[in-house]
């Protein structure tokens, strides 16, 4: 495949991404943290189930086809990082994830493609370190808008 049909294809992954409901499940992945399995088991049997699903789905999909060579994985790599948010979401938890549902390949492709990135596990960890500061930032700023809010009362 030209790098053109590459490029091509990784645009129309991009627009799926804009898609108004892929959106929603997008920004709910943000609150997503699970530590357990009970995390996720809890999230399949609530309103945010369909959210989860598309989320996951999508990345393994898109992994799928890199994998497969439908895609390059240099480029693919390099104009994307959410992928890396999602499996360093869900890496803690997959083994529990995997033996629950007796699902061996849950997420399979993802954790291939992951693996294969150059330091994945620094990345990975990395990852981890803005996600923990991006909710740190977000308890502040709830914080604040609940004094500025009490004060105005």
């Amino acid at each position: 495949m030209s790098k053109q049909q590459d490029a091509d294809l990784i645009l129309k992954l991009y627009d799926l991404r804009r898609e108004a409901v892929m959106r929603e499940a997008r920004n709910w992945m943000w609150t997503f943290n699970p530590t357990s399995v009970q995390d996720v088991i809890d999230t399949l049997l609530s309103e945010h189930s369909g959210h989860y699903r598309m989320v996951l789905s999508y990345w393994e999909m898109a992994a799928a086809m890199v994998n497969n060579g439908a895609i390059d994985e240099k480029l693919f790599n390099e104009s994307n990082g959410e992928h890396i948010f999602v499996y360093a979401k869900i890496q803690p938890i997959i083994e529990e994830v995997r033996a629950l549902f007796g699902s061996p390949d849950f997420l399979l492709n993802l954790e291939t493609l992951i693996m294969r990135i150059p330091e994945s596990e620094q990345k990975i960890a990395a990852m981890r370190e803005r996600m923990k500061k991006f909710a740190e930032m977000s308890a502040e700023r709830m914080a604040k808008g609940q004094g500025q809010a009490a004060g105005q009362s």
